[in-house]
């Protein structure tokens, strides 16, 4: 189902731009908050629909986590993927001036600045997955391949699941 009368952020600008297919979703009417309410109002499972989360290393370095909005990230495995000693969420203060997005409407595609770039393994095991559109209230639809043409990016095991499943939903 396509979303008519959807503003168009630049997350829809670029893969636009890119020739990368994507559907534009939009909850805004819905009251949505929590990564969890966007996937009710949107009518997915919360394993499809990705939270972006900015973090600093040991090395003062940025990196950047999309994992499943039902998850956690896992720090200790995610320091891992980076190569790094230790990684700590960034305050949400320098949200903005360092990405370019607000807290709620991150998205991996379109940051101020690229950053290494990590999703969540079981993005994998989806057909399509949702990431923000740069904006609170809209989404884009795409699968896990394509958004990895957007933004340079490696899939990783970084996030823990409350109800215990492993990333391929065993």
């Amino acid at each position: 189902m396509k979303e008519k009368n959807i503003e168009k952020t630049n997350v829809m600008r670029i893969l636009t731009q890119k020739k990368i297919p994507h559907e534009q979703r939009c909850y805004l009417d819905s009251g949505a908050v929590s990564g969890r309410e966007v996937a009710k109002a949107l009518g997915q499972d919360e394993r499809c629909v990705f939270k972006t989360l900015v973090t600093r290393g040991h090395s003062k370095k940025y990196y950047v986590f999309v994992i499943p909005v039902c998850g956690e990230l896992n720090l200790k495995k995610a320091a891992k993927a980076a190569g790094e000693k230790s990684i700590e969420m960034i305050p949400q203060k320098e949200l903005l001036p360092l990405t370019g997005y607000i807290h709620g409407g991150c998205s991996p595609v379109g940051m101020k600045k690229p950053f290494p770039t990590f999703v969540d393994a079981s993005a994998k095991q989806r057909e399509h997955i949702m990431v923000s559109a740069g904006k609170i209230g809209y989404q884009v639809e795409l699968s896990p391949q394509d958004l990895a043409k957007a933004v340079p990016l490696s899939f990783a095991d970084i996030a823990d699941f409350e109800d215990g499943e492993q990333k391929d939903g065993k």
